[in-house]
């Protein structure tokens, strides 16, 4: 069996869904599908998510919602008519958002944002099991909360509760036909809507994945494949990577490989499940697939990726080495702000903790710094902003002499000068920062360095 996922470009209009059936058509092993939310019809569109986002804002505003709440329905009824899916469809969808709208007088603010912005993939799921159903084929619904899709933690950024598994694989067990599940959101156990981060609905198709011990997960998106570096910043690379590992994929997927939420790696590595993805445009492209182990040859490099809005916190002291306890009381203190770290190289006597930058606003910035100062009496704290994290990954980098030489050599020749280096124990990768001004220069020099 297969579980397939369909991102917002691939259901963005009526044209692109008839595209989707007949991908799931084609192979009777694809029963479950999950889908995001309607995506961008052309580049200068507007995602559904973000309509009702805008909608959810104006309802908290107590402003009058009929525009917003216009543009989400038209969406839904342009693609409902374009397949003569029937009025009824359009009319449940319009009563669903009114309900939602309804509960902003009695829902916290990141509650009834969550219950807006589900409405995108929720809606759009019972559209698209209609369909199929109007197409001849048994296809029906499957909702989040019958099955058991249980989040916990903050709204917004919610993580799938362990138990979830063993009720999702029993909701599962006895169905026929094709199943259509929505992407990005859960219930908590409390029964309220609750989102995974933006680009959501891979994670929730990789946790059906391992929830039914498939065969394979299909991530359909717009691309044919994975590319080894941003085609944006290198237009010329053509060729795609056909297979890679699940580290590997990690580490691009956390440095800004946008074409799969790094989260969603993790439930198909533990439940041993390859990745395939795929182009919904172009079917029969092979894609990349992301499984456990691969061929490697020695001394290559399967991708460089990027990723700006990174801080660096570089705190100074004269025989730190030596005060115990140090870094753990650094640590408790930005545990204390709620601010969770990337990297944390060192020296003799410094210490630096690279932490996200939307993690690290200007007031918290002055927090910290004035608890660091007053706590562990610094020789000096500098916060040093914009900077970029490169990424350059690999399997093949492993027990090889003279990678990060190479990627060092191709920055200083191009002129760029580094601001901190890290490179994890397993080798698999390397972290350079660099200033966001340099970034896509950098990664032309190292594009041309390791792929010539």
């Amino acid at each position: 069996m297969k579980v397939c996922k369909f991102g917002g470009s691939s259901l963005a209009n009526a044209a692109q869904l008839n595209k989707v059936m007949d991908i799931v058509l084609a192979d009777p092993a694809r029963r479950i599908v999950v889908v995001s939310a309607p995506g961008k019809r052309h580049s200068g569109d507007t995602k559904v998510t973000d309509l009702l986002i805008e909608l959810a804002e104006t309802a908290v505003k107590g402003e009058n919602t009929d525009r917003q709440f216009g543009a989400v329905v038209e969406r839904y009824a342009e693609i409902a008519q374009a397949l003569n899916l029937g009025e009824d469809i359009i009319r449940e969808i319009e009563h669903d958002l009114m309900d939602r709208i309804a509960k902003v007088a009695v829902l916290s603010k990141p509650e009834f944002f969550d219950l807006m912005k589900a409405a995108g993939e929720d809606n759009n799921a019972k559209l698209v099991a209609i369909a199929f159903t109007m197409r001849g084929h048994k296809a029906r619904y499957a909702s989040p909360k019958d099955t058991g899709m249980v989040l916990t933690g903050k709204f917004g950024d919610a993580t799938l509760d362990p138990s979830s598994y063993a009720t999702l694989s029993r909701a599962f067990s006895n169905f026929d036909g094709i199943v259509i599940y929505p992407g990005f959101f859960g219930y908590t156990k409390e029964g309220k809507v609750a989102t995974f981060p933006r680009g959501g609905s891979d994670i929730t198709g990789s946790i059906l994945a391992a929830a039914v011990c498939a065969d394979v997960y299909e991530n359909f998106t717009d691309v044919d494949s994975v590319y080894p570096v941003d085609p944006r910043i290198v237009p010329e690379v053509s060729e795609g990577i056909p297979t890679m590992t699940y580290r590997e994929m990690r580490e691009l997927a956390y440095a800004g490989f946008g074409v799969f939420n790094d989260d969603a790696v993790i439930p198909a590595v533990r439940a041993r499940i390859p990745i395939n993805i795929r182009n919904t445009n172009h079917p029969g492209e092979p894609g990349t697939m992301i499984q456990q182990s691969r061929r490697v040859v020695p001394g290559t490099v399967v991708g460089i990726a990027s990723a700006d809005d990174f801080c660096n916190i570089v705190v100074d002291k004269y025989l730190m080495n030596r005060a115990i306890g140090f870094g753990r009381h650094l640590l408790q203190i930005l545990e204390d702000e709620a601010i969770p770290y990337e990297h944390m190289p060192s020296g003799v006597d410094s210490q630096c903790i690279v932490v996200k930058g939307q993690h690290l606003p200007k007031e918290k910035e002055h927090r910290v710094i004035q608890r660091i100062k007053r706590e562990l009496d610094p020789d000096s704290v500098l916060v040093e902003r914009d900077l970029t994290i490169l990424m350059v990954v690999g399997e093949g980098m492993c027990y090889t002499a003279g990678m990060f030489a190479k990627a060092c050599l191709a920055l200083a020749s191009a002129g760029i000068n580094i601001s901190m280096v890290n490179q994890g124990s397993s080798e698999v990768s390397f972290m350079i920062a660099i200033k966001r001004k340099d970034r896509s220069e950098a990664v032309r020099a190292l594009y041309r360095t390791f792929f010539g």
